[in-house]
């Protein structure tokens, strides 16, 4: 494995920290600055949407730089933003701390994502990808926990100073490991690059990753919901629960970056039908606590085990410039997240019970499912062509990352 890999993933652990650890530091962080619970939500709200808009706004602009350069100032900007948070004197401040960390997300998943694939022989690019994607995946089984831990007893300061910490360090291995000739995209005029967005093929990887992943994270916004209003799970047994769950994200993540390599539609086609099932019996057995352990970590593994796939898709479907289809998907990926939560919720509001998100995601799922199998069976559809093994379905990706 490349350690280039390594340096890629320590940079997504750091980022999936920053998005997710504030979730168990908000009490401290509404104190100390007089605010309400409400408006301390409004730090992860708020880096939502910038993540949505910086994986495009960043990805373009940075479509002309050297990838290297790219994502080495991608992460100064992640560290800049840390810093602030780490010494924000108000609420405002440290919003703006948060949104600055947050435009660096997008741009540095899509432009990593490229440069992973092109670390590897072509029969890896998936798995290179899912391996950059690890460190998301730690981050939610290990980072937050630990950053938590780390906030409740030190100060919640101490956490993002942490994170800024590892973000000096992921530089540093950014700046030794990323070959340098990881070149710029294209010679052509920037406006150019949104000429993909004329491909049915991109707009559907999108669409999918929508729906797909939509559905998966729509069921888990309100799983502390679901753990103890049915399944009797106490308050306290929750953090534990949802390590469980991490560590169903993380598997997933690496086998369904080996299973994409060898044949993509065909584990997209299967990763998605599983998860409507898991979603679905879990909506069926969630009174049962031994029942929502072993279906919890599966539905885990299910939604995330789609994501080097998704990832890989959208870039195969994009040739001339993979770069920005790659940051298009991560602001879907974004997207997918607000909109499977919102949905969610309105079950919730309709009052269809705790289980309702479960068969909401479910639902979604299979609209995602629907259009992969559209796709999938039209002209140019990965699901009507077969790629000899070690072929490059993407040639002109592949030369693109070196």
């Amino acid at each position: 494995m490349p350690i280039a890999l390594l340096a890629l993933a320590l940079g997504g652990f750091g980022i999936g920290l920053t998005e997710f650890v504030i979730m168990g530091l908000l009490p401290e962080v509404a104190a100390d600055f007089g605010v309400t619970e409400a408006q301390a939500g409004h730090l992860i709200s708020g880096y939502a949407l910038a993540v949505a808009v910086g994986a495009i706004a960043l990805t373009v602009a940075m479509t002309r730089m050297n990838r290297k350069r790219a994502l080495m100032a991608l992460m100064v900007l992640f560290i800049a933003g840390n810093l602030l948070s780490a010494l924000a004197p108000t609420y405002s401040a440290m919003m703006t701390g948060r949104i600055v960390a947050a435009l660096c997300h997008g741009a540095f998943f899509g432009i990593g994502a490229v440069v992973a694939a092109g670390l590897v022989p072509a029969h890896r690019k998936a798995a290179a990808i899912s391996l950059m994607f690890a460190g998301l995946t730690t981050a939610n089984v290990l980072g937050v926990p630990l950053g938590t831990f780390l906030g409740q007893a030190a100060g919640w300061r101490s956490t993002f100073w942490a994170i800024t910490v590892i973000g000096v360090l992921a530089l540093i291995g950014i700046a030794l490991a990323i070959p340098s000739a990881s070149r710029r995209e294209s010679a052509g005029h920037v406006l150019g690059e949104f000429a993909i967005f004329r491909s049915g093929q991109v707009w559907a990887s999108m669409a999918i990753t929508i729906l797909g992943y939509g559905g998966m994270f729509g069921a888990f916004s309100y799983i502390a919901f679901t753990l103890t209003g049915v399944s009797g799970f106490s308050a306290g047994t929750v953090p534990w629960l949802l390590v469980l769950f991490g560590v169903g994200l993380f598997a997933g993540n690496i086998l369904g970056g080996r299973f994409a390599d060898r044949s993509l539609g065909m584990t997209l086609l299967v990763l998605l039908i599983g998860l409507v099932v898991i979603l679905a019996v879990f909506a069926l057995v969630a009174e049962s606590r031994v029942a929502t352990v072993i279906v919890l970590p599966l539905m885990g593994a299910f939604g995330f085990a789609t994501v080097p796939g998704l990832q890989m898709r959208i870039m195969d479907h994009a040739e001339a410039a993979p770069t920005l289809a790659s940051g298009a998907n991560i602001a879907a990926f974004n997207i997918g997240n607000a909109f499977g939560a919102w949905i969610g919720g309105l079950t919730i509001a309709a009052g269809l019970g705790y289980t309702s998100p479960l068969w909401a995601g479910a639902a979604v799922t299979v609209v995602g499912l629907a259009v992969l199998i559209a796709a999938g069976l039209s002209r140019g559809g990965e699901l009507r062509r077969t790629t000899p093994a070690g072929q490059d379905p993407a040639p002109l990706a592949s030369a693109d990352a070196r």
